[in-house]
């Protein structure tokens, strides 16, 4: 992709509306949290004192809406603390550059390394650099600079408070996720209808299990409905996808397909139902249709074999969705997962027990191409850097050059470039919004801190629809405090917007000189999702050769690993495809074949794992004659040792080979017939030829590799003719 192009792209990103459900309900809470700190301190003590006291509790109320699953209110009391300290540490060494700007520095450092423990983690202490430089101007005194702390500490303290008292749709998020993984799970299945292989995504069931971990406080108040139905959607995933497949399941055509649709299609609206229970907590119906499908007919026999198990292993679990649905949520009604009792939860540690975890996460992205690295060292640059150019102009409040470049930048080039373009053109349209309000309205405090309730209130409200919508509102919110304080519009907002165009320049050529692009690391991506696919599917295999509670305990965590490694790749191709760099040694067309042989690895690894036999003692009958275990234990070893082996070879430019997964595969076919699981045997063919279509993709002799650059060039060359002279749309090359 061009440069030119990636910069249309990015515009159109920054500007674009996202469709996000409104809640403004939590944002009328928030605002109030705003409104209670502002109201007494402008009305008892003074302007300047509001504006520290307004700083503290809008930050504090915004990062309440970022995506997090621990208590609100936790994330307003740390986000409070946070500011207050970086308020008070700033203004001890603001007295001279000597001492701030080497403080700024570090400070900016800490808060990018923050994105090692996650977004939230990232956002939140960027808005501690953005207090720092403000309010740091606010103070005369150690006192009030403690006073001005206080405050800020006092409206994080407020927001918890409010979100204690006025709980709004309590574990609303994590109901969501929960019924998120079972409406992405109908929607497999009905698709599955039409077409036996359609993809799955697994993100919605990543999200439901991040929601899932809860501290030993919050699994107490839990509700009971969200204990195990997370489980029943990964039970049931495979299933249905099983009894699908014409390989491993119901045959391509005839009754036994037909059988097939009308299970899945009444899977889909159980699933459904069960999600909508969840999601309103309470009972929702499912079509008498479809419950009447669900009846195996024994007579009949209209499926056999596999696809009859994975038939009758649906109804059992689909049984278990229908408890879901029917009873709403109610205490002591739901389905709970099996296991031991100190199992039925996964524990998310307390904050106290995050630190070392923090530490060790921190540490792990000290190297030298670690994108987190590179974003700290930026952001240290583009804050000091921006503060001394600041300085030197004839202008006020020069920090808001840094600031607009603390809250832009990102660990990736498309949202840092689309959320400057974004908060310029939001800006520009907050200022001269609240510009005429204050021309018309005149200088009144108390009016204009009214304002600035309302305009954060709005800010909240469309957090989630947009950056430059919410920056919108942002922007006249600081216009509104300024003019609480007495400043004069006139000058604050050219300032305003001159010194955010110049924060945004800063944001954007700072990545352009010292970048972290994905687009070099594809292979390796590409190579650790191999993997961990392979692993996965060794799991798979040793769990059918002897399906012990142990192999299956692996067996989860290699899927676990494998969903991980494959949402870092779709991460990382998706984030290339946006980057104005060539993607080299390999095609983009390359890499999508590869991509798609690995999908197709890692599903006929899933169609393999709806069959394992249960570690209770109670095996499908292809496992009671399943003599040829030692076999199956030597496929999966030698499946293991190749991925491993591919993924060196991928991350070095070398040809894989599956020479020893092909003679595992060839002594398999000498077992005899009558000592073979016919899903077994099927998956590992299928897993054979998806190496064999991954080696394909990604191997080439160097007269391949050169025709192969060529073309890519080529074709590059004649899409970007095609974008000028208005011919046709440009091919993303990486």
């Amino acid at each position: 992709m061009t440069w030119l192009r990636a910069f249309g792209e990015v515009v159109r990103s920054g500007l674009t509306i996202e469709e996000s459900r409104l809640e403004p309900l939590l944002a009328l809470r928030t605002a109030a949290g705003v409104a209670i700190v502002v109201g007494p301190a402008l009305w008892l003590v003074s302007p300047a004192f509001a504006a520290s006291a307004a700083l503290g509790a809008y930050s504090a109320g915004g990062a309440t809406f970022q995506r997090t699953w621990r208590p609100r209110k936790v994330i307003a009391l740390g986000a409070g603390a946070g500011l207050a300290l970086s308020t008070f540490v700033g203004y001890l060494a603001a007295g001279r550059l000597v001492t701030f700007l080497p403080l700024l520095a570090v400070w900016a450092f800490v808060a990018g390394m923050a994105w090692a423990v996650g977004s939230t983690a990232g956002i939140v202490a960027a808005t501690t650099v953005g207090s720092m430089l403000v309010t740091i101007t606010l103070p005369s005194s150690v006192e009030q600079a403690l006073e001005h702390a206080g405050v800020i500490a006092l409206g994080g303290v407020t927001q918890a408070l409010l979100i204690l008292l006025f709980p709004i749709r309590r574990w609303g998020a994590h109901r969501d996720a929960l019924a998120d993984a079972l409406a992405a799970v109908a929607d497999y299945a009905r698709r599955l209808r039409h077409d036996p292989t359609a993809p799955f995504d697994p993100e919605p069931l990543m999200t439901a299990r991040d929601a899932a971990a809860v501290t030993p406080s919050q699994a107490r108040t839990r509700p009971p409905v969200l204990h195990g139905p997370r489980g029943l959607a990964e039970r049931i995933r495979p299933v249905v996808a099983a009894l699908a497949d014409p390989d491993v399941g119901a045959p391509a055509e005839g009754p036994g397909r037909d059988r097939a649709r009308e299970l899945l299609d009444a899977a889909a609206d159980v699933l459904d139902a069960a999600a909508r229970s969840i999601r309103r907590g309470t009972p929702a119906e499912v079509r008498p249709g479809s419950t009447d499908v669900l009846g195996v007919d024994e007579e009949h026999k209209v499926l056999e074999g596999p696809a009859r198990r994975a038939a009758e292993r649906l109804v059992e679990l689909l049984g278990e969705a229908l408890e879901i649905a029917g009873s709403g949520g109610a205490r002591g009604t739901t389905p709970m997962p099996p296991g031991p009792a100190g199992a039925q939860f996964l524990v998310r540690p307390t904050m106290l027990r995050m630190v070392p975890l923090v530490v060790g996460a921190v540490r792990r992205e000290l190297r030298r191409d670690s994108p987190v690295l590179r974003h700290a060292v930026r952001l240290a640059a583009v804050a000091t850097l921006g503060y001394l150019i600041a300085a030197r102009l004839p202008l006020g409040h020069g920090y808001w050059a840094p600031i607009a470049s603390v809250m832009v930048m990102r660990p990736d080039f498309h949202r840092t470039y689309a959320r400057a373009v974004a908060r310029l053109v939001g800006t520009l349209a907050g200022v001269v919004l609240a510009t005429g309000m204050v021309r018309a309205l005149g200088p009144d405090a108390h009016v204009f801190g009214a304002l600035a309730v309302v305009s954060a209130g709005l800010s909240y409200m469309l957090n989630r629809t947009g950056y430059a919508y919410s920056q919108c509102f942002t922007a006249a919110y600081v216009v509104f405090l300024l003019g609480m304080g007495g400043q004069a519009w006139e000058q604050t907002v050219p300032e305003r917007v001159l010194l955010t165009l110049l924060g945004g320049a800063l944001a954007m050529l700072a990545y352009a000189v010292f970048p972290a692009w994905e687009t070099p690391r594809l292979a390796a991506r590409l190579a650790d999702w191999l993997a961990a696919n392979g692993r996965y599917a060794a799991a798979v295999l040793r769990s059918y050769a002897e399906p012990t509670r142990e192999h299956q305990a692996d067996m989860r965590r290699a899927l676990l690993a494998s969903r991980e490694a494959r949402a870092d790749w779709q991460e990382a191709y998706d984030r290339a495809g946006q980057e104005p760099v060539r993607l080299r040694g390999l095609t983009s067309r390359e890499v999508e074949e590869a991509q798609e042989a690995l999908k197709g690895f890692g599903r006929a690894a899933m169609l393999m794992e709806s069959h394992v036999p249960r570690a209770d003692g109670r095996f499908v009958p292809e496992a009671e004659r399943f003599a040829d275990a030692l076999e199956a234990e030597r496929f999966a070893d030698a499946l293991e040792a190749e991925t491993e082996q591919a993924a060196v070879d991928v991350r070095e430019h070398r040809n894989p080979d599956w020479g020893r997964v092909e003679e595992a595969l060839h002594a398999w076919e000498g077992a005899s017939a009558e000592d073979r699981s016919p899903v077994v045997r099927r998956g590992a063919e299928l897993q054979k030829r998806a190496l064999e279509d991954f080696a394909t993709a990604v191997s080439r002799t160097p007269l391949e590799r050169d025709v192969g650059s060529a073309r890519e060039e080529q074709r590059v060359r004649a899409a970007v003719s095609a974008e000028g002279d208005g011919s046709g749309p440009a091919h993303l090359g990486g």
